[in-house]
Parts: structure tokens; sequence; C-alpha cells
């Protein structure tokens, strides 16, 4: 299969191009994926820890950007566990 490209991409310059974007941009789309997988909200393991966000420090930024925001002064609402 590689044969077969390199054939191709000798004989077509002009495929160069588009396949490094073709496959920069799949390359960062997977990245995106897992950046998007490994978030604080995300949860994988149902079973030792089904409800990960109740265990979360309310004094956590869960936020890229808070204009005016102090969230060291913040209360938690609901039960202390």
């Amino acid at each position: 299969m590689l044969g077969t490209l390199n054939k191709q991409l000798r004989s077509h310059p002009a495929l160069i191009p588009l396949l490094f974007f073709i496959g920069g941009g799949a390359a960062m789309s997977m990245m995106y994926l897992a950046r998007l997988g490994m978030g604080p909200h995300v949860c994988w393991d149902r079973k030792n820890n089904p409800e990960p966000w109740t265990k979360m420090d309310p004094t956590n930024q869960q936020k890229f950007y808070a204009v005016n925001m102090d969230y060291k002064a913040l209360k938690k609402h609901g039960p202390d566990f």
C-alpha cells in the first residue's frame, strides 16, 4: 500500500500538500478528542468512583476564562462529605 502511495505521489506531486493537511487535520482532531476525554467531568471508571464531581473542591476553576470571578471566595452548595 505504501508503495502504491509513493508511486502516486511521484507521478502527481500536487497530492503532497493535500495529504499533509489531511493528515495534520486528522492528528489534531484526535488530540482534541483525547483532551476532551481527559477532563474532570468525564467518568471512565463507573465501579470505583461513579460520581467524581461530588468529590471536587468547590474552589477549582472549571472554566477557561472567568471575568472578575474569585473562585476562592465561593461557598460550597450541597451536603458536606
